[in-house]
């Protein structure tokens, strides 16, 4: 019986190693749809300093067809941001599109004296904050300053990236913030306001470029 435990342990371990990120894996990003070209053209803009930078999207971008569904564009986003936290995923139909959910700060949200008070975590594609005493800084302030966002990588490229991004790098994204949609009727909708909390309330990117500006 112990070493029964024991190999099912070393199991388990091996399992959780292969779906962590000091995994060598790389998930694939989701296939185009037979048929659709494979693209994702930039978003308008420049680049902000910190901070996202959202712009309409062009009437004529096209949705981008792929094999989990179809990524309606809602807005182009720019955003280079401080990595508060990051979970990966395997399972669930939203794994399909994102395999990673990353939680980004900026402004105040990106400073050594304010994150030290506060402990943050991720799960079930949720992003949570908890501080001792006061908050460091006022609690809207934190909500308008940060973002739990839902990565789907555009191509390998991006997801090889996506993979080395850890807590504390500073990131610069460009993508599309987009509603998922599948035929039975199934939709995944990506908010856009860094004001709303709650259910809704997260991020959803279609990342066309990924860049690790500065490494933890």
């Amino acid at each position: 019986m112990g070493r029964k435990l024991a190999l099912a342990l070393l199991l388990a371990g091996a399992i959780g190693w292969w779906f962590s990120p000091l995994s060598p894996r790389t998930p694939d990003p989701p296939a185009p749809a037979s048929g659709a070209p494979a693209s994702c053209p930039m978003p308008p803009g420049t680049d902000p300093a910190d901070g996202p930078l959202q712009t309409a999207a062009p009437a004529q971008l096209a949705p981008f067809r792929l094999e989990p569904g179809t990524l309606v564009p809602l807005a182009g986003v720019r955003l280079s941001a401080r990595v508060l936290s990051r979970e990966d995923y395997s399972t669930g139909r939203e794994a399909r599109f994102s395999p990673t959910d990353l939680a980004l700060g900026w402004g105040p949200m990106g400073e050594d004296a304010v994150l030290s008070r506060l402990r943050i975590r991720q799960s079930a594609r949720w992003y949570h904050y908890r501080w001792s005493g006061d908050p460091p800084i006022p609690r809207r302030e934190i909500a308008r300053n940060s973002a739990n966002m839902h990565m789907i990588p555009a191509d390998a490229a991006v997801a090889r990236t996506l993979r080395r991004v850890r807590a504390d790098d500073r990131v610069r994204i460009r993508g599309w913030l987009v509603q998922a949609e599948a035929a039975d009727g199934w939709r995944w909708r990506s908010s856009l306001s860094r004001e709303d909390t709650g259910n809704g309330a997260c991020e959803l990117v279609y990342v066309c470029a990924i860049e690790i500006v500065a490494a933890q």
